[in-house]
């Protein structure tokens, strides 16, 4: 929040309701100038706008605010490409992808897309320390597998998307689709990250004074 978006939220909290003209004038700044900042503040939710009468002041706390804006944004608007690796590869393909990408977990899909499980470093570390041939054992011996694995959907929001990496104390999430009407069936569109959430609190986070 600028210097003066924080003098406009003083004054509607202690003067509202009050009008852009009236605010512009304790300013002693045209209705003009303060268009932007007054947008800005009542998009975000700290204050509330009715014709005819002025600006209230919200009430909200900026945490509020801020929680709400999570559940407002959804996981399609955020997702990235999924890095998936088919279920009859080998460990030792999942290993190389796994530092070709720079990931922490990979999707294991069948035909179509299909989710099949999920393998992470630790299921890999397993594998290289039990001196076992990596070329010869299959991802899908190694995997977590279907039904056992925390998905999103697109629709989802940001917020519920956070709360389940946490939760599950996870670093990534497939984000799916079903492609069947049991919903058994789930295609691989996106996957959400811990780095996601980070990019996305950067991104609210940049305020630019107007």
């Amino acid at each position: 929040m600028t210097k003066r978006q924080g003098q406009i939220l003083e004054i509607v909290r202690e003067e509202g309701p009050i009008t852009g003209e009236q605010i512009a004038d304790k300013l002693g700044l045209t209705r003009a100038t303060l268009r932007p900042d007054l947008a800005i503040l009542t998009m975000a939710g700290f204050l509330e706008a009715r014709p005819r009468v002025g600006y209230f002041y919200a009430g909200k706390k900026s945490g509020q605010i801020f929680g709400e804006q999570l559940r407002k944004l959804q996981v399609k608007q955020y997702k990235s490409v999924p890095v998936v690796i088919n279920e009859d590869a080998s460990v030792y393909d999942a290993i190389v992808m796994m530092f070709m990408e720079d990931v922490g977990s990979i999707f294991v899909v069948k035909e179509q897309g299909i989710l099949s499980g999920v393998i992470s470093r630790k299921d890999l570390l397993k594998v290289a320390i039990g001196n076992q041939d990596t070329h010869k054992v299959p991802v899908s011996l190694t995997m977590t597998r279907m039904p056992n694995i925390v998905t999103l959907a697109p629709e989802d929001s940001v917020y519920e998307a956070a709360k389940r990496l946490i939760d599950y104390a996870i670093d990534s999430i497939p984000v799916v689709r079903p492609i069947d009407d049991a919903g058994k069936q789930l295609e691989v569109v996106g996957r959400f990250t811990k780095t996601t959430i980070a990019k996305i609190f950067v991104e609210l986070g940049e305020i630019n004074e107007v």
